[in-house]
């Protein structure tokens, strides 16, 4: 699943805690006992990772069914 997985307008959205401009940074994902990496916006301070509804109901939800049918 590597790759940019962030839109502009999801770098428009600020961390709640932090209130602190969301940045695109590599985040690690694990599922099933496999980790990926893609790129997702992330707070720069605390590391809160923002994923999209577009992205979890689709290629997010393509890779665990793949996992899933090993």
């Amino acid at each position: 699943m590597n790759g940019d997985y962030s839109r502009p307008e999801d770098l428009t959205w600020k961390c709640r805690k932090c209130n602190v401009n969301l940045v695109v940074r590599p985040a690690t994902l694990s599922y099933m006992d496999n980790r990926m990496t893609a790129d997702l916006p992330q707070c720069p301070v605390c590391g809160f990772v923002l994923i999209s509804e577009e992205l979890a109901l689709g290629k997010m939800a393509e890779v665990e069914q793949v996992l899933e049918d090993k």
